[in-house]
């Protein structure tokens, strides 16, 4: 049984099911919450009756030998007699507690708020509202006159509001201030000394001049009435510097800098452009374009804000502004599965009423950058009807002569050209012709992208003198144009290609891991949920290495095709008999291959001819080619390797 414990609030021990263990009495409490403080070491006897007691009874050291039987008695419940315990254990003179690093709150909090502060906005705010969630109340609220839990309950409360502070940052930083400012407002009230939090409450308003000067000379008064001290330094520069209008952020005097200039810019906009007209709601989808390409926090605010902006369009009644709003969001895809499935479908739906809305005049420029949208948005979906957009909107394209629609338009064929295995060299010429095209017309994030679809689909033909050239073009653009996504997608290539030629297991697996850690704070969760497991198992069984993973590994959507073959790994045959009969068609997509080769391997060992047929059909196609690397980041090795495997278990 998995047993969780809560210390941030009553102390608390909950079954694998949620419920709550009965622990006894409050002494019973005392010794659990003690081990807790003291995180896996262990306490000596002689140290816990000293904690439990001012004046320790005769027979202290029997009572609380009593109180570790009852506890692991509650605990362990399903424990075979005479078995050790394997939670709270013996450990010499003492005690310890050998739960998990992710069974107390505590702990958890700790882990979150570590992982909060290296990660994007977006990623920081959602870890640190469902860190803040675990709390019930004061650390160990039973224990609040205990000194041996003093310092720990007051490290914890710190840590509290160090995490409302960067959770209110975070959400500052997503544009989202009226779900923070009136908690930053009641946060100061109540910590008067918590400067961090004036900082914030004064970089809300450092558009307004004014407002930001009255909040740091409201957070001086306070400081000064109940505390009798200054602001530190780091407040008095924040107050020099809107005072001065920021010159040292701004690049010095006599020489505004892209803040200033940017603060000056946006609040003429503001004075001059009224709130909800329909040129402000144009000019949004443009910002929001821009803003998805510069890094995993832009990418998930642009995310969350697109579909307010076409809400606000389909209120207004203006089918043509509808079209413009949605079709203005070209923004470059390279991945075949959507980070946010849903949100896709929704923007397809709108996208299909402004189309069949627009009036026989409106230009087709706007038809066309609907159906674009449509051919983008459907990846990864079944049926004709992101394939017949893509072509029309190509078609419109071509006759306009409209790079950039072209350039988008062609976004929507790449994502449409995976309706059969084999199909790298039709992907390679839309790369060409989109490298061609936007560096001819300076669209310098579709020439990343056509660089990108050039390094996969040269990476499938096994080419990587050519795939090498792109993901340095790719690279060079990047760092130029400061677009740091494209660098998540070559470092997963470079991973990929030690893989493709040979390098030794242990190094592909580290690059494939360093990819991963750069990958799981990029805002793209479509990309990010399962893929280091299944790079990992596509080179273990290409390589014929032991398919061992550990229980909790997330294999994200592609567990039905992992399962077959873990559950042999585990000398389960039947079980992964009854998995392969479960498994799916793969999805259309970049790992099409792949995916068909890790079903092809786990039918082989289990002789299921049906499915080893299906494979070679399924396969056959791409029989040049490496499997799964015409996504760019990694590969379970030559289809001819898996094909061969399949001849020969099939007899022919």
């Amino acid at each position: 049984m998995r047993v969780g414990f809560g210390v941030l609030g009553p102390v608390v021990a909950w079954d694998e099911a949620g419920a709550v263990i009965d622990v006894k009495g409050p002494k019973h409490r005392a010794v659990l919450a003690r081990l807790v403080v003291a995180r896996g070491q262990v306490v000596p006897v002689g140290r816990l009756v000293d904690d439990l007691w001012r004046t320790p009874p005769p027979g202290a050291v029997s009572a609380v030998r009593t109180f570790v039987a009852a506890l692991r008695r509650a605990l362990e419940p399903r424990r075979p007699p005479r078995e050790p315990a394997r939670l709270l254990v013996t450990v010499g003179p003492g005690y310890a507690l050998r739960a998990a690093p992710d069974a107390v709150d505590a702990w958890r909090f700790d882990t979150a708020l570590a992982a909060a502060s290296a990660a994007p906005a977006p990623r920081a705010a959602e870890l640190l509202d469902a860190a803040l969630s675990w709390w019930r109340g004061p650390a160990y609220a039973d224990f609040e006159d205990e000194g041996w839990a003093g310092a720990e309950r007051s490290r914890l409360e710190q840590l509290r509001l160090n995490a409302l502070e960067q959770y209110a940052e975070a959400r500052l930083a997503l544009g989202r201030p009226a779900d923070v400012v009136p908690d930053l407002d009641a946060h100061v009230a109540e910590h008067p000394w918590r400067e961090e939090a004036w900082r914030l409450l004064a970089l809300y308003r450092t558009g307004r001049q004014g407002d930001a000067l009255a909040v740091l000379r409201r957070a001086r008064g306070l400081l000064l009435d109940q505390l009798g001290l200054d602001p530190s330094p780091r407040l008095g520069r924040l107050e020099v510097d809107i005072l001065q209008q920021a010159d040292r952020i701004s690049g010095g005097a006599g020489s505004p800098g892209p803040e200033r200039i940017w603060a000056e810019a946006t609040a003429a906009y503001d004075r001059a452009v009224a709130t909800g007209s329909r040129a402000r709601l144009e000019s949004t989808v443009s910002l929001l374009r821009s803003l998805a390409v510069t890094g995993a926090s832009g990418l998930e605010a642009a995310r969350y804000q697109r579909l307010a902006a076409i809400d606000a369009a389909e209120q207004l009644g203006d089918a043509e502004l509808t079209a413009r709003v949605i079709g203005g969001y070209d923004v470059p895809a390279i991945w075949t599965r959507s980070d946010d499935p849903p949100q896709a479908a929704q923007v397809v739906a709108a996208a299909e009423r402004a189309l069949a809305a627009l009036l026989p005049g409106a230009p087709d420029a706007t038809r066309a950058r609907l159906l674009a949208t449509i051919a983008v948005e459907s990846r990864g979906t079944r049926g004709a009807r992101g394939l017949e957009a893509a072509r029309e909107a190509e078609r419109i394209a071509r006759r306009l002569g409209d790079p950039a629609l072209l350039a988008f338009a062609l976004n929507g064929v790449f994502m449409q050209t995976f309706h059969r295995a084999g199909l790298a060299p039709d992907r390679d010429r839309i790369g060409a012709e989109l490298v061609t095209l936007c560096a001819r017309n300076g669209l310098v994030t579709f020439e990343i992208l056509g660089h990108l679809i050039r390094l996969q689909a040269r990476g499938a033909l096994a080419d990587f003198a050519a795939a090498d050239a792109h993901a340095a073009a790719a690279d060079r653009l990047a760092e130029r144009h400061e677009s740091p996504l494209t660098g998540v997608f070559t470092q997963w290539y470079r991973a990929l290609r030690l893989a493709a030629t040979g390098s030794s297991t242990r190094a592909t697996e580290g690059a494939y891991r360093d990819a991963a850690a750069r990958l799981a704070g990029a805002g793209m969760p479509g990309v990010d949920r399962g893929l280091l497991p299944l790079a990992l198992l596509c080179l273990r069984v290409w390589r014929g290495e032991p398919a061992s993973f550990d229980d909790d590994t997330d294999w994200g959507p592609y567990d039905p095709w992992a399962r077959p073959l873990v559950l042999l790994a585990r000398d389960r045959p039947a079980d992964a008999a009854a998995a392969l009969r479960r498994t799916p068609q793969p999805p259309r997509d970049l790992l099409f291959e792949a995916l068909w080769c890790l079903t092809a391997q786990a039918a082989v060992r289990l002789g299921d001819r049906p499915t080893m047929q299906r494979a070679r059909t399924e396969l056959t196609p791409a029989a040049g080619e490496l499997a799964g690397a015409g996504s760019g980041m990694l590969t379970a090795g030559p289809v001819a390797h898996h094909l061969s495997r399949l001849a020969a278990a099939l007899g022919e």
